[in-house]
C-alpha cells in the first residue's frame, strides 16, 4: 500500500476546493430543471386524468396515461329537428248567394172563414105555403092542383137571402118555372135550393159560402108563383130525395 496516497476525504476536499463553485452551480441548474419538468408533466397528467372517460387505473406508475388505454369517445349526434309544416290557411267561407225576391203574385181573394155548421132561416118572414109532397095543393097562379117541394117564406122584394149553412155553390141558373135559382151543396148529403130570387145573385158556381152569407135577394122571377105574395121559395133534398126544410130549420 502506497503510504504517500492521501485519504479519500482529503482528496475530495482538495478536488472540491478548486472546482466547488462549478459543482454547486451545476447542481442548482439540475434541481431547477428537474422541478420544472415535474411541474409540467404533473399538470398534464392531472388535466388528462380529469377528462371524461379516462380512469385513474389507466395511468402508469410515472403518472402518465397510455394512449391505448384511453377509450374512444363517440360523439352523440344531435337530432335533426323535423321541419314544421307551414299551416294551411283555412279558406274563407263563401257566402251563400242571396235568392232573388220572388215576384209578387196576385193571390186570389181568400174564401170567408168557415163558421161552425149550424142552420138558419134563409130570410126573415112567415111561411106562406108549406111543404107538401104527399097530397096535392091548389096553385092560384097556375089554377091547378100540384105538389109543393119547399116552403114559401113571405118577404119584401129585395130582402136579403142568406146561405142556410156552410157549403159550395153548385148551380146558378134561371128555371123556367121558379125563375132565378141558386143551389148549394152541404155536408151529410144535404142540398138547399133558393128560387124566385132577383135576377143578379151575388155568388157564382164553385164559390165557398158560410152560414149567414148573403147570396142574393128576394125577387119575383118565378112564373109559376107570380099570383102569390112576394116570397122566397126554399126547398131541400137529402141524398137526392126531397125533404121538408122545416125539419132542419131552427
Amino acid at each position: 500500500m502506497n503510504k504517500n496516497r492521501k485519504p479519500f476525504f482529503e482528496r475530495a476536499e482538495a478536488f472540491f476546493a478548486g472546482k466547488g463553485f462549478y459543482i454547486v452551480l451545476f447542481l442548482c441548474v439540475t434541481v431547477i430543471g428537474v422541478s420544472a419538468w415535474s411541474l409540467l408533466t404533473g399538470s398534464g397528467q392531472l388535466q388528462r386524468a380529469d377528462e371524461p372517460g379516462v380512469a385513474a387505473a389507466n395511468m402508469d406508475p410515472a403518472g402518465t396515461v397510455s394512449a391505448d388505454s384511453v377509450p374512444a369517445v363517440r360523439a352523440t349526434p344531435k337530432p335533426t329537428p323535423a321541419p314544421t309544416p307551414a299551416p294551411t290557411p283555412t279558406p274563407a267561407p263563401t257566402p251563400a248567394p242571396t235568392p232573388a225576391p220572388a215576384a209578387p203574385s196576385q193571390a186570389p181573394a181568400p174564401a170567408p172563414a168557415a163558421a161552425p155548421d149550424y142552420y138558419i132561416w134563409p130570410t126573415a118572414g112567415p111561411v106562406e105555403n108549406g111543404y107538401c109532397m104527399d097530397v096535392l095543393t091548389f096553385n092560384r097562379t097556375m089554377q091547378d092542383w100540384r105538389t109543393h117541394d119547399g116552403v114559401d117564406i113571405a118577404a119584401p122584394l129585395g130582402a136579403e137571402v142568406k146561405a142556410f149553412t156552410n157549403g159550395t155553390v153548385t148551380g146558378v141558373f134561371d128555371d123556367d118555372l121558379y125563375g132565378t135559382t141558386v143551389v148549394i151543396r152541404h155536408k151529410n148529403g144535404l142540398e138547399s135550393v133558393y128560387a124566385n130570387m132577383a135576377a143578379a145573385p151575388t155568388v157564382a158556381e164553385g164559390d165557398q159560402v158560410v152560414v149567414g152569407q148573403v147570396i142574393g135577394s128576394v125577387g119575383d122571377t118565378a112564373l109559376c108563383e107570380t099570383g102569390e105574395v112576394c116570397h122566397l121559395h126554399f126547398a131541400m133534398t137529402k141524398d137526392g130525395v126531397s125533404v121538408d126544410p122545416t125539419d132542419y130549420l131552427p
